[in-house]
């Protein structure tokens, strides 16, 4: 087992893994079907383009070096799929439909063509002695199979240079997201990397015309060109997914963390802990936790005094703190006074009844009062200056 080999077999096929369940889903998304034909063509490349597999391929059919036209329209259909996924991502799903279609067209025909050319050439020439490694240098001067071989470099390299402008000019356009231009800039190095491979195939080539030995560049430099340029290729599709899904994962995390002090906060409230199941995914988790508050508020709401908010609003604003920072710090300052006029009220025989004052703002900006939370100094100078005389927050003004 040639492990160079494998190795971007193994990560196109999870990056094909990734994307599987959004083709399967929206299959009739052009954009989506070239980028899994992309996916898809890539693993059979490195597959059937292994030494190994190689012979076993001559050997199963019993004749000699047939995995060469096979592997050279598999390259071709790969190249193919390129050109697909690039006139899909730039004419877009509405605009220039019709130009989208003639491309498209044109594209599969003539690398079709190019497929077809392959078999034809190959079944022409003679080539019996098996060459799983060097077969383009060994028959870069044999009739038809030369032919055949600069035509599947030439619609590689072609397809390969189209591909590279057009995502390089893509990474440069305003509004795409962060992990998006990670993984074009991926891609693009990826492509680029390709024409390594094309380079170091022609230039091997072109040494046997002119009776010259450069067998190593087609036998180990551009086989690993290959390998990297296909990695790069595999990383640039994965890292927009895997990028937002762990972003997502990270912020439903934090924002969890965060509403901890407001959570602690509301167990006095309810009289018990907010449920919890070991085994929940973080968004339940997070879920339970956002209800178990709000219920709370609700329960509190009663006790809110809208007066001390409207004060200590003012107060906040007057210690220099930002309009939105002073909100969070209000509605801190208010919780705080009503968690313990609730808990004087369950000590009496109180009953405030059943209605209170509006506690949307506060079902809406949990988060940020749950942050205030954490820095009780600035709660307390807010407190402490609400509950000061009207005179004395002028002289902070």
């Amino acid at each position: 087992m040639y492990i160079s080999f494998w190795i971007p077999a193994v990560v196109l096929a999870t990056a094909l893994v990734i994307k599987l369940p959004s083709i399967l889903k929206l299959w009739r998304d052009p954009l989506l079907r070239a980028v899994g034909g992309l996916l898809l063509f890539a693993c059979a490349v490195f597959a059937f383009a292994a030494p190994g597999t190689i012979v076993w391929t001559n050997r199963v059919t019993g004749v000699p070096n047939i995995a060469a036209p096979w592997v050279y329209s598999l390259l071709t259909a790969l190249s193919a799929s390129w050109l697909l996924l690039v006139v899909h991502w730039r004419n877009g799903p509405t605009d220039r439909r019709e130009q989208t279609r003639r491309a498209t067209r044109w594209v599969i025909s003539v690398y079709a063509a190019v497929v077809i050319t392959l078999w034809v050439l190959f079944a022409l020439a003679d080539v019996p002695v098996e060459q799983p490694r060097n077969l383009d240098t060994y028959y870069a001067n044999t009739p038809f199979m030369r032919e055949e071989i600069l035509l599947y470099l030439t619609a590689h390299t072609v397809a390969c240079t189209i591909t590279t402008r057009l995502v390089w000019n893509w990474i440069r356009t305003d509004g795409l997201d962060a992990w998006l231009r990670w993984g074009l800039r991926f891609l693009g190095i990826g492509y680029a990397t390709n024409l390594l491979f094309s380079a170091a195939k022609f230039t091997a080539v072109a040494a046997r015309w002119t009776g010259h030995d450069l067998d190593w560049l087609n036998a180990n430099i551009a086989p690993s060109a290959a390998c990297i340029a296909a990695t790069l290729v595999a990383v640039g599709f994965i890292v927009p997914h895997a990028g937002q899904y762990l972003q997502d994962r990270w912020l439903v995390r934090r924002r969890h963390r965060e509403l901890k002090p407001l959570a602690r906060l509301m167990r006095t409230v309810v009289g018990s802990r907010e449920p919890l199941a070991l085994r929940a995914t973080a968004e339940i988790r997070l879920i339970r936790r956002e209800t178990y508050i709000r219920d709370a508020l609700l329960q509190l709401s009663r006790f809110l005094d809208e007066d001390l908010r409207g004060r200590a609003h003012d107060a906040a604003l007057a210690l220099g703190h930002e309009r939105g920072r002073a909100q969070a710090l209000a509605a801190a300052v208010t919780i705080l006074q009503a968690v313990g006029t609730g808990r004087h009220a369950a000590d009496g025989d109180s009953d405030g009844g059943t209605d209170g004052p509006d506690t949307s703002y506060l079902l809406q900006e949990i988060q940020a009062v749950s942050e205030a939370l954490r820095h009780p100094d600035e709660i307390t100078a807010v407190r402490t200056l609400a509950a000061a005389p009207a005179e004395s927050m002028s002289t902070h003004d």
